[in-house]
């Protein structure tokens, strides 16, 4: 297989968007819609089967591995979607720096006032995670 190919098949990177974001709160809905319905049927069984841990891979302050590629340079310190199955019903984004080491942050309101895309977060986010 040519190594090229893959590269351009692992490279999922996504930046974090208002989009991405409704995404998340659809999915958070439709995961409280479901408790509903089990709520009524064993629940106990149904907890088990869908409960996810993080991938200890993709931890917070851990290098991202390189099966995941390379990063492209206009995506270091940019918010991007999370590669974690874990974290697909959380309202959190993923931030990484030039040596590939995983932050996350909430994407609710920090300080009740600036929300995940406001220009002053953004750039204290970026000095949080410069090296």
């Amino acid at each position: 297989m040519d190594p090229s190919f893959w590269a351009s098949e692992t490279n999922n990177f996504r930046r974090f968007t208002p989009e991405s974001l409704a995404a998340i709160e659809e999915r958070i809905a439709n995961k409280k819609k479901e408790q509903v319905k089990v709520k009524g049927k064993n629940k106990d069984e149904e907890a088990e089967k869908d409960k996810l841990t993080p991938q200890l891979d993709l931890k917070s302050c851990k290098t991202l591995p390189s099966l995941y590629g390379d990063i492209p340079a206009e995506l270091i310190g940019e918010p991007l979607e999370d590669f974690d199955p874990y974290y697909s019903d959380h309202k959190t984004f993923m931030v990484l720096n030039k040596r590939r080491t995983i932050f996350r942050f909430t994407a609710t309101s920090a300080l009740f006032i600036f929300g995940p895309f406001n220009p002053i977060r953004k750039t204290a986010i970026k000095i949080l995670i410069h090296s």
